[in-house]
């Protein structure tokens, strides 16, 4: 048997790929490819298709389509004290999870076990002996190991923007919140690479640019590709897959977490989530977060980490445009920003709160 496992990182398209996994659960079952439920909710899921009772999968169930991420939550948890994220509601506990998992092997009798979460990348950051938990699971299978990875900068960017869309309190790109991601494996990719490939000292290893992601078709074809497991022709891969916020709305959202009260500031970001990318006075990829002072400390800070990775995949550079990182992009933050309000119709706005505190931002950047 052989056991897969996709350990990240986060936005480089792991959402489509469990979506396609959870879509194809039962068709990839029959052709010996198990990816495996982990709780009740997910198990349950999959049961109602076998029966006829559901005619789709049911994506919007966070256990069925993203069940070990889950798992990944739970493991953490399991060490470190506190909950797992309540979109997952009620989770059992980390016994009961992996001898479910362990259940399904032995019951179903796959040939290919795939594990897929981008949660699985934090265990890089002091948490080696979760990773050597996944690895003595099955302690006699062929183990095969996929991560893929993002220019440091633009996944600095995107992943800013994911932390805004759950609300969380920040400073600035440019205003320290950068380089305070500098120290944690949302840059520092060796960190979180590294143990995985010393504890996994025997496994196969595919190492992914997300550049060459996107030339392959997406996160699924890529891995699907790569992936030493042959899989069934001519099963759906698009599926959902995250909505980030326009880097134009960044500052926006960033005041409204802090200033506005949490339903208030959820529904200012369900305004901005919902605007049709063609739409947008300015494209993601013109605007400049970083500035050129703060973007040569990122690309100086990153050189060995990218060293390491060309040394370990066998490339000359691993990231081939890497020097584009100096590179500032040619509308700034505010001004990014100042357009994108000028172009909101404030009918789009649900509450008279929402338009003052947005009228009253336009003002300060006016200024």
């Amino acid at each position: 048997m052989k056991v897969i496992i996709y350990f990240g990182h986060h936005k480089v398209g792991s959402t489509a790929l469990q979506a396609y996994l959870a879509r194809n659960t039962l068709e990839l079952l029959r052709h010996g490819i198990l990816y495996p439920a982990v709780e009740s909710e997910g198990m349950s899921h999959l049961l109602a298709q076998a029966l006829g009772r559901q005619d789709t999968p049911d994506l919007g169930c966070m256990n069925l389509r993203e069940p070990h991420n889950a798992l990944g939550f739970r493991m953490l948890a399991s060490k470190q004290g506190g909950g797992t994220p309540a979109w997952h509601g009620a989770l059992p506990g980390l016994p009961a999870m992996l001898s479910t998992i362990r259940n399904q092997v032995s019951v179903l009798q796959p040939h290919t076990v795939i594990l897929c979460s981008e949660v699985f990348s934090n265990f890089g950051a002091g948490h080696e002996d979760l990773i050597a938990k996944l690895r003595d699971l099955f302690p006699d299978a062929e183990q095969e190991l996929y991560c893929a990875l993002r220019q440091p900068d633009e996944y600095m960017a995107s992943w800013f923007g994911q932390r805004l869309r759950f609300g969380h309190q920040l400073r600035p790109l440019d205003g320290g919140a950068a380089l305070a991601s500098a120290k944690t494996i949302h840059f520092n990719y060796r960190k979180m690479v590294e143990p995985w490939t010393r504890i996994f000292s025997n496994a196969r290893l595919h190492i992914r640019n997300y550049d060459d992601l996107l030339t392959a078709g997406g996160s699924v074809q890529d891995f699907t590709a790569q992936a030493g497991c042959a899989f069934p022709e001519d099963l759906p891969h698009k599926g959902p897959a995250n909505h980030g916020l326009p880097r134009a709305a960044y500052e926006i959202i960033r005041r409204g977490n802090h200033r506005l009260p949490p339903e208030e500031a959820k529904a200012l970001r369900e305004v901005f989530l919902k605007l049709p990318a063609g739409e947008l006075p300015v494209r993601n990829r013109d605007v400049e977060l970083f500035g050129s002072s703060l973007r040569s400390q990122l690309a100086e800070a990153f050189a060995p980490v990218h060293s390491y990775l060309s040394s370990l995949t066998g490339q000359a550079a691993f990231f081939p445009a890497i020097e584009e990182m100096l590179e500032t992009r040619p509308v700034p933050g505010p001004q990014a920003t100042l357009r994108l309000l000028e172009s909101l119709d404030p009918a789009q706005l649900p509450s008279p709160a929402l338009q003052s505190f947005v009228t009253d931002l336009q003002q300060d950047l006016c200024q």
